[in-house]
């Protein structure tokens, strides 16, 4: 393995158990600064456990988590603090009901990062604006769709300014014709240049924006590499078998 310090994440034998089924194995992998991952698999296969294994939202049972050098999984790090250079984005939107847009976006920075509140609205009205929602800095949740509830959540992680941001299925609770916008909204900050590793069952998107992709099955890491190998050439049965079915023409218009 390369020297560490060149890698944004560096997972080494993370595993997880939930009671008796085990759920993460031994897992082995590091993301390069700048560099686009999609984790891709069937469901239960880990892939959510893992992404907030990366952050200490699960305590992994055993192994390492190191962000940018720094080890989470070391009791003496302070995890609240090297949390706010991850950013993560869940499938659901978990906005404050009864702030608007903006609000919702300047709050952190104000209450975590001691930003004036001039500054916390300032750079809450540029991530909004970076998501294309600067007509809607004064809208509350529930005036929003789930396309728009999703981008202002994408703009409230963008607004800590987190060099490492994480996409835990993003898409999964939007209704189809509303995933484009959330897809384009990540594929700006690929194009930036950010970190990201996003965990997603859009292939085609997938393919489009990675770097690299891993297939997860069974708590493990099945295959990792280009997305023209992985998921245009995958090497072993079990990414075959997941691939044609989840591209087969009958499920791809649900």
């Amino acid at each position: 393995m390369t020297d560490h310090t060149q890698h944004m994440v560096t997972v080494r034998g993370v595993s997880k158990s939930f009671k008796d089924e085990l759920v993460l194995a031994d897992i082995d992998f590091a993301v390069d600064r700048g560099e686009v991952v999609c984790v891709v698999g069937p469901s239960g296969s880990g892939k959510s456990t893992l992404l907030r294994c990366i952050n200490l939202l699960e305590q992994p049972d055993q192994g390492q988590v190191m962000v940018q050098g720094a080890e989470l999984t070391n009791p003496d790090c302070d995890i609240d603090r090297a949390r706010w250079r991850i950013g993560m984005v869940f499938q659901q939107f978990n906005l404050f009901p009864l702030h608007t847009a903006l609000e919702n976006c300047a709050l952190a920075p104000q209450t975590v990062l001691g930003l004036s509140q001039r500054q916390a609205r300032e750079r809450a009205r540029q991530e909004l604006e970076r998501v294309g929602l600067g007509h809607q800095i004064n809208s509350y949740p529930a005036h929003l769709s789930g396309g728009q509830q999703q981008r202002v959540a994408i703009a409230r992680a963008l607004a800590m300014a987190p060099e490492l941001m994480l996409f835990d299925e993003p898409t999964s609770a939007l209704d189809p014709e509303l995933v484009g916008d959330v897809l384009a909204a990540i594929r700006q900050l690929a194009e930036s240049g950010m970190t990201l590793l996003v965990v997603t069952h859009e292939m085609m998107f997938a393919r489009e924006i990675a770097d690299r992709v891993i297939f997860m099955d069974g708590g493990r890491i099945v295959e990792s590499g280009p997305p023209a190998e992985v998921i245009d050439a995958p090497r072993q049965p079990r990414t075959q078998s997941f691939l044609e079915r989840v591209t087969d023409p009958v499920h791809s218009h649900g």
